[in-house]
């Protein structure tokens, strides 16, 4: 069954299934929000061949990911997260079951975070876009900015970067699986198809800085990107220690060593948080993770981001890494 062959109102009537019955029918969702909070709203568009491909990305996929964007950026801000709309733009001969199975994936993430789909819009389109815009809630004094890092403070990276675009290459060239474990495959695969936003890390970061000021950053374009856009607006600059990027040794066991590190900085889509916090703070805050964050360097006064390998600085810029338009 395809999109034309039900139309408009069957399509909406089959996509308010994954929304609570309360929330839809009128022109617009109504949510509370608590009084001692602030809105924290963003968005994010998925194209079909730009973000995502059958090749690449199953439908459930494809949803999740396009939610995992949104709440990994309100993650970035040090929001909870509230409710998200959905805009589906699609072909008429597009699968019915396909965009069931979308929806599928995104209803599966937005679980684990009690969220709820609120709302949306669907129209016809040459090409499958999907757009999310996520809501969430933070106190005012618990925001978290892009421009406030100071010289002195550590970089604290949450997870492994450089796996998500490593599962892509598996994805792509499925013939370089030979040399990989069953287990390796599946773990970059997992990563690149259903990365996990890290709301997780808000609880313990509050818990530990709660008079603090914290800046931050996801790296959904890249650990190079985040410290780059971090270190524009904040008008400092970095020194990042090759040996304490997580997951390069890991990575450079099956791809060169330059091909890991251009992934680590620049592979982009690991949804980690990238977090500018006291020294003291920051290891408090490696502590309480464990393996999942690591120290990777400090802010300097000196605008300039430096990668420090082997005695050698590797300049960090955002030419580097994938820009739309390029």
């Amino acid at each position: 069954m395809k999109v034309k062959d039900i139309g408009e109102q069957g399509l909406l009537k089959k996509l308010q299934s994954f929304c609570p019955h309360d929330t839809i029918g009128d022109d617009g969702a109504v949510l509370s929000i608590d009084p001692r909070q602030q809105l924290v709203v963003t968005t994010d568009v998925l194209v079909d061949g730009v973000h995502f491909s059958d090749t690449t990305t199953p439908p459930e996929s494809v949803g999740w990911r396009a939610i995992a964007a949104n709440l990994s950026d309100l993650a970035a801000m040090g929001a909870t997260p509230v409710g998200v709309t959905v805009g589906l733009a699609v072909p008429g001969d597009l699968s019915v079951v396909w965009i069931e199975r979308m929806y599928q994936g995104m209803s599966q993430l937005l679980a684990q975070h009690n969220t709820p789909i609120v709302g949306g819009d669907v129209c016809r389109s040459p090409v499958t876009t999907v757009s999310i815009t996520a809501f969430g809630q933070a106190f005012p004094h618990r925001i978290i900015k892009r421009s406030t890092a100071q010289p002195g403070d550590v970089i604290v990276t949450t997870g492994y970067h450089g796996m998500s675009r490593a599962g892509l290459e598996l994805l792509l060239n499925p013939h370089i699986s030979s040399k990989l474990n069953e287990e390796t495959q599946k773990r970059l695969v997992q990563a690149h198809q259903y990365p996990q936003p890290r709301l997780d890390v808000l609880r313990p970061l509050r818990e530990i800085a709660e008079d603090e000021s914290i800046t931050g950053i996801d790296s959904s374009d890249g650990l190079g990107d985040a410290i780059v856009q971090i270190c524009a607006l904040s008008g400092v600059g970095a020194q990042i220690q090759s040996p304490s990027l997580p997951c390069i040794s890991m990575l450079s066991q099956w791809f060169s060593l330059e091909q890991a590190l251009n992934w680590v900085l620049y592979g982009g889509e690991d949804f980690e948080l990238i977090l500018c916090l006291s020294e003291k703070i920051g290891n408090q805050l490696v502590q309480k993770l464990g393996e999942k964050a690591s120290i990777i360097g400090k802010i300097v006064e000196e605008t300039s981001v430096v990668l420090i390998d082997k005695s050698k600085a590797i300049k960090i810029s955002l030419d580097q890494g994938f820009q739309h338009f390029q």
